[in-house]
């Protein structure tokens, strides 16, 4: 489980530093440590969510330069949350994870502003929502969406080979 995580927040991390500019849709990326924190939390449970949640949002606090300490809260926040809800609720399908990752994406932001809002962060909100947190939650419907997804095929095709003989 240990090599899981390092690995998982490792390549999350780097992949989030390399790839999302490269996909940026004016000025907007998403959250791939976010889309990772919530799909692992709700597959593995609470304890690893709010783990991995923190651990990479502490990666992203120390590569971004802001407040330190910001993401890494409210992302171990979610994967707690995700993690306890997914195991008391039916989150297996598809659509209700892509839906649910929206959903968390904001409040996330909403989270994050909060904190901000605390230490005087001069973004007015009605902006920020607009065009960060908005944005980015669309953005990782999408993304998200292609990661569900092409996790269920590879279940699909997983159960499908080891059902043949060889």
């Amino acid at each position: 489980m240990r090599g899981l995580l390092v690995l998982t927040v490792a390549g999350g991390s780097v992949a989030h530093a390399t790839l999302t500019p490269m996909v940026s849709v004016r000025g907007v990326t998403p959250d791939l440590p976010l889309i990772m924190v919530i799909l692992l939390a709700l597959r593995r449970g609470p304890e690893f969510g709010c783990l991995a949640g923190f651990v990479t949002g502490l990666l992203q606090d120390t590569a971004g330069g802001g407040l330190i300490g910001v993401q890494a809260l409210t992302k171990a926040i979610i994967g707690f949350g995700i993690g306890f809800a997914g195991e008391r609720l039916r989150v297996s399908q598809p659509l209700v994870q892509v839906s649910g990752l929206v959903v968390l994406t904001i409040l996330e932001g909403l989270a994050r502003f909060s904190l901000l809002q605390i230490f005087r962060f001069p973004a007015p909100f009605g902006e920020l929502m607009m065009y960060v947190v908005l944005p980015q939650a669309l953005f990782n419907g999408f993304v998200g969406a292609a990661v569900v997804l092409s996790l269920a095929a590879s279940q699909v095709l997983r159960e499908r080979f080891q059902g043949q003989p060889s």
